[in-house]
């Protein structure tokens, strides 16, 4: 298998993803070409949080991005909830004949930078949250990855990222373009639990297949919520050579052959 034909998957963390159908086809994309699978964990995050009895938080920049509100305390819960799927990914592709390591906690390759200042919108109010422990990806340490892949292994990779401060909650998007980029990937599959991106989400008539470089910004402007991070992510993609960018489906059965059989957004340069 030739590393240009590396893929990178990120399997969304939100809830509706069907896993073991995500897994299956995992499985049986890992016998054609390289694979990486980076992961989410929102839900996982969310459920913990309930058992533990804590709010989740988020915090809204005014461009509209949104993330996860992540104090010290809340961090700590984060590894554990991001520890927890990993562990629960890896199983679930070895139970498929997949030779999957996860590299969580000691072994995590994303470096990052803790975000010193966080300016939020708060009741109609810009404030700076100067507490949270988001970071923002700086570099990824590829040579443990590229020895996994020449083993024939699959990497699975959390949204975490080590730094200075210790580990940081990133944003799995923005954490697989950096690895698809790092190493050359040719394509990056983000699935999600929408079809893609929509010009007016939910109109089925807004649905866009297809989107070129040069009309990054207008996609930007289209997406809402979450959908601006897989955007912004596709764009980084582009901007480090991934030839191509599909934000997919990841409810379905088959759903990252369906992402590359043209299934979803695709973003090409």
């Amino acid at each position: 298998m030739s590393s240009t034909d590396l893929l990178v998957v990120k399997l969304g963390g939100g809830a509706g993803l069907d896993l073991a159908a995500a897994c299956d086809d995992l499985a049986n994309v890992s016998r054609q070409r390289p694979l990486v699978v980076v992961h989410g964990v929102s839900d996982a995050m969310n459920q913990l949080c309930a058992q533990l009895g804590i709010e989740v938080q988020t915090l809204t920049s005014p461009s509209g991005h949104s993330s996860r509100y992540t104090p010290p305390a809340i961090r700590d819960v984060y590894v554990r909830a991001a520890e927890h799927t990993n562990t629960e990914l890896v199983t679930q592709l070895r139970r498929r004949d997949v030779s999957a390591i996860g590299f969580v906690s000691d072994s995590v390759v994303v470096r990052g930078s803790r975000k010193q200042a966080i300016r939020a919108v708060m009741n109609g109010r810009i404030r700076m949250v100067r507490d949270d422990h988001s970071g923002a990806i700086k570099s990824i340490e590829t040579a443990a990855l590229r020895e996994a892949l020449a083993q024939s292994q699959v990497p699975v990779l959390p949204p975490m990222a080590i730094s200075e401060d210790g580990l940081l909650n990133v944003d799995g998007d923005r954490a697989g373009a950096a690895v698809a980029g790092g190493l050359g990937a040719s394509a990056l599959v983000i699935l999600s639990n929408v079809r893609g991106l929509y010009r007016d989400f939910p109109a089925e008539d807004s649905f866009v297949e297809q989107v070129a470089l040069p009309q990054i910004d207008s996609a930007l402007d289209w997406a809402q919520g979450r959908m601006k991070r897989k955007v912004l992510a596709a764009q980084e993609a582009l901007a480090q050579d991934v030839a191509t960018v599909i934000i997919g489906d990841g409810r379905v059965s088959d759903p990252v052959s369906n992402a590359l059989r043209g299934e979803g957004t695709r973003f090409t340069a």
